[in-house]
Parts: structure tokens; C-alpha cells; sequence
């Protein structure tokens, strides 16, 4: 009787595949025991939402953009965290930051608070419950290799998934000597799932020249100032933001210079 023949007589080779097998099943129902198949499931669906809706859509979204060569007309138009375009711009301040502050609150306009973990909680828990938050943060948009100098909020109804809001960015050139903001003005419908990366977040309502004629009303009779319209500042009068929302333009900016008087009648909120 040869070797081979001889393991083979005592289970020599069947042991360990015994052996083994009984691990495995014993890992298997182990796993069974601490993880149950619809938690296995839904992490399984979480971690795939994550990786499509947080990295895999971006990326495309962003080269689609890229070859399209809507990024080079910028800065008309601002761009999200994932360098794809975000909301249009449409007005402008002139004035001091102070100015600025002095002039949106006196309008009715509330600063809105930093975008962190604990406001983006607040406001999906107040937009769940309907409670209403002036200051609830808008997300980050980015201009000039960074996200917003300033941004302020006007709430509608019971909940912050309704609000007027707008922010701006200060220029680098002043504009008759005195410093320069621009700034996109959106109104938010609702919080839904972006269309196009699948990620949480605000759609806006597509006219965006009705949210900026309000904003300019509404400084213009909180504090004196001088509108001028720049004409064409838009070439493109349609397009989609960062979350697929569509909007469109009459292609004007909004240009609002406040006087230099009006800091002196407007006390700055205290915080």
C-alpha cells in the first residue's frame, strides 16, 4: 500500500476539510448571531449610497461639466465643494462688511449660522418637525478658490426647508473705490435628494431673477441706495446647478451701492 493510499485510509485529507468546514460554519453563524441579514443588508445599502451619491457621481458630473466647458465661464457662476457648478450669480453690494451686515438685517434678511455637524442636524430636525429657524446654514458654495465671505437668509412659513437666501463674496478690485461683493441669490423649494449626485440637500426655485429683484427691493427700502443694472452679464440665460436644479436668466446683475451714510442709522445686530 503506497502512502497516498494509506492517509487516504486513515481520513487523513477529510480531517481538515472537516476541521475547517466546522470553522467556517462556526464563523458563519457567529456572524448570523451578531449581525442579522437585514442590518447586513442595510449597511450594505448605506455604504453603496455613500460611494455613488458621494464619489462616484461627482466625479462624473464633474467631467461632464468639464468637457462641456461650462467651468471657464466662471466667475458667473459659483462652483460646490466637488468643483461642478453651483448657483448663478446675480447682484452685488458695494460697501463695508460692516454695511453689508447693517444693510440685510435692517432688510429682514438673518445671517445664517456656519455649516458644521450640528447645524446640518438642526436643520434636518427642524425641516422634520416644521419648526422655523432664522438662521438655519445654507452649504457651502465656492467662488475665487473659496466658499462664501457672508450669508444671510430670509425664512418663509413654519420650516427652513422654504427660504430666500443669498451669499456673497468679497472681489478683489473695489468698484468706484469702494469694496465689491458679489454675490447668488436662490430661492430654496425644498430638501430633497440632489438629482445629480444623489446627495442631501436644497433645490432652488429655477427664476432666479425674481430672488434677486426681491433682495434688491427689500435693501433699497430698508436703507438708501443706488441700483445699477449690468446688461449681458450672463451669455448663457439657462443652466443646472450642482444638485440638477434647472434656472434661468434675463442676464442682468443686480448692482447695489450703499451709501455711506447708512451705517450710522443701523445698529449691527449683536450676537
Amino acid at each position: 500500500m503506497g502512502l497516498k493510499s494509506y492517509l487516504l485510509s486513515i481520513g487523513f485529507w477529510s480531517r481538515p476539510c472537516f476541521v475547517f468546514s466546522h470553522m467556517v460554519s462556526g464563523s458563519e453563524s457567529q456572524t448570523r448571531r451578531r449581525f442579522p441579514a437585514w442590518e447586513r443588508i442595510l449597511l450594505a445599502i448605506a455604504a453603496l449610497y455613500f460611494l455613488i451619491a458621494y464619489l462616484i457621481l461627482p466625479r462624473l458630473w464633474k467631467r461632464h461639466e468639464r468637457y462641456l466647458g461650462v467651468m471657464k465661464k466662471s466667475p458667473r457662476v459659483t462652483q460646490t465643494s466637488s468643483d461642478i457648478p453651483g448657483d448663478p450669480l446675480n447682484i452685488a453690494l458695494l460697501g463695508t462688511e460692516e454695511e453689508i451686515i447693517r444693510a440685510m438685517t435692517a432688510a429682514g434678511w438673518d445671517p445664517a449660522d456656519p455649516l458644521n455637524f450640528r447645524s446640518s442636524v438642526r436643520i434636518v430636525v427642524d425641516t422634520v418637525l416644521r419648526k422655523p429657524d432664522d438662521k438655519a446654514p445654507v452649504s457651502n458654495l465656492y467662488l475665487f478658490g473659496r466658499k462664501e465671505d457672508l450669508a444671510f437668509e430670509k425664512p418663509v412659513g413654519g420650516s427652513p426647508k422654504e427660504r430666500h437666501h443669498v451669499r456673497f463674496w468679497q472681489m478683489e478690485k473695489t468698484y468706484d473705490d469702494r469694496p465689491a461683493w458679489i454675490g447668488s441669490a436662490a430661492y430654496d423649494i425644498g430638501v430633497e435628494l440632489s438629482r445629480t449626485t444623489g446627495q442631501v440637500t436644497h433645490h432652488i426655485s429655477p427664476n432666479i431673477d425674481a430672488e434677486r429683484d426681491l433682495l434688491v427691493a427689500d435693501v433699497s427700502k430698508a436703507v438708501p441706495a443706488q441700483v445699477q443694472w449690468l446688461d449681458s452679464f450672463h451669455q448663457e440665460l439657462h443652466g443646472r446647478n450642482g444638485g440638477g436644479d434647472p434656472w434661468q436668466t434675463d442676464g442682468r446683475l443686480a448692482i447695489v451701492a450703499l451709501t455711506l451714510t447708512q451705517a450710522a442709522s443701523s445698529p449691527i445686530p449683536k450676537e
